[in-house]
């Protein structure tokens, strides 16, 4: 029988964020797949689960990862795959696996719970009914800009990724390209720095701080 291969959401920042079932799989399986083993141990110690075998598994490794761990899988053996924050595969490496499991007919299930994405949505106070995710925009400004021009239009709104340090050249951008719209900025979501801005572009460019990871929402409308 083959194993089956867990894909377990954990904490985004606090590390109470965590459902009982993911708990009880990571106590289950022996061996994890995760980004990088040190923030992953460090969740197994706030829970006492110990005993794991880690293999790394992060966006450099991830093709040459996955025979080792069809091989596995095709033993019998039951594995958890994590990313280092939030569900997997959500702009995280893990896509080209979960497809490796599909076409070999290994099962793969979803244990659900935090995603940076829907925790932002929810508290918006932005339109949820119909969105895009765009995830982190290209490094360079000129890649970065020609993406955004394509939603320019979308009738929806749109939320990306931004790491630390650049998020006051992406806001300009978006305020460039889609005018003063209302906007949604998550910073450090469920931790001990957290913050929240809402309003137009221009209201709010002045009150972003610098460091940090960000959730950015953009309204499909000037209201």
């Amino acid at each position: 029988m083959k194993g089956k291969l867990y894909v377990v959401a954990t904490p985004i920042g606090n590390l109470k964020d965590i459902t009982l079932r993911a708990l009880e799989i990571l106590n289950e399986v022996s061996i994890i797949l995760c980004e990088d083993t040190r923030r992953t141990k460090n969740l197994l110690n706030y829970y006492n689960i110990k005993g794991k075998k880690f293999i790394s598994y992060f966006e450099g490794n991830e093709t040459k990862r996955i025979k080792q761990v069809l091989e596995l899988l095709n033993k019998g053996i039951n594995l958890a795959l994590v990313s280092d924050a939030g569900t997997p595969l959500i702009s995280d490496p893990g896509y080209k696996l979960v497809k490796a499991c599909r076409d070999e007919g290994i099962e793969v299930i979803p244990i659900p719970g935090p995603s940076a994405l829907i925790s932002a949505l929810s508290v918006s106070g932005i339109e949820t009914d119909k969105f895009i995710f765009l995830g982190f925009l290209p490094r360079i400004k000129g890649k970065r800009v020609r993406e955004l021009e394509k939603y320019k239009d979308f009738e929806g709104s749109i939320v990306i990724f931004v790491s630390v340090h650049k998020i006051n050249d992406i806001l300009n951008e978006i305020y460039e390209i889609f005018g003063n719209r209302k906007v949604f900025v998550a910073r450090e979501m469920t931790k001990i720095h957290e913050e929240y801005i809402y309003g137009n572009i221009s209201d709010i460019l002045d009150k972003i701080k610098q460091k940090g990871e960000f959730v950015v929402i953009i309204s499909k409308s000037y209201i």
